[in-house]
């Protein structure tokens, strides 16, 4: 059973500051909260640790594509089954929206009880707020 996201964010801040936060992959971890460390192995590929409730997990995972100011997309290529895209919106010249899509296979009972109680969409909008306070804080100088 395949379960998916899709949340967004308005951010007071331009799409060049929102896309600069997230296109940096090691800093990740200082606004998703289930993320515990992100380590690039080279341009494409990376490695994230992430605390989940009753499991931690590792898994690789590879850019599948990058448009600058538009678009990051990637796909797990070992460990856990996922793939995401996180698009980037010009709303005016001060702000942007954010929005997040994800598209995961759940396994074992915490997981499958995450998608099933749409805790995972509590999860991502709560990590979406603090993307947003962080872009508002760099926006603001």
């Amino acid at each position: 059973m395949t379960s998916s996201l899709l949340e967004a964010v308005d951010i007071k801040a331009p799409v060049s500051v929102s896309w600069a936060l997230w296109q940096d992959v090691e800093r990740w971890p200082s606004f998703l909260s289930h993320v515990r460390h992100v380590k690039r192995i080279d341009a494409d590929t990376f490695v994230w640790e992430v605390s989940l409730p009753g499991a931690d997990k590792q898994f690789v995972a590879e850019l599948t594509e990058v448009i600058p100011e538009e678009r990051i997309a990637w796909r797990t290529s070992e460990g856990v089954h996922h793939a995401g895209v996180v698009t980037f919106h010009r709303l005016s010249a001060t702000e942007s929206r954010v929005t997040l899509q994800i598209e995961y296979d759940p396994k074992g009972f915490v997981e499958h009880l995450g998608a099933l109680t749409n805790l995972d969409s509590v999860l991502a909008n709560y990590d979406l707020g603090e993307f947003q306070a962080m872009a508002e804080r760099e926006a603001a100088g």
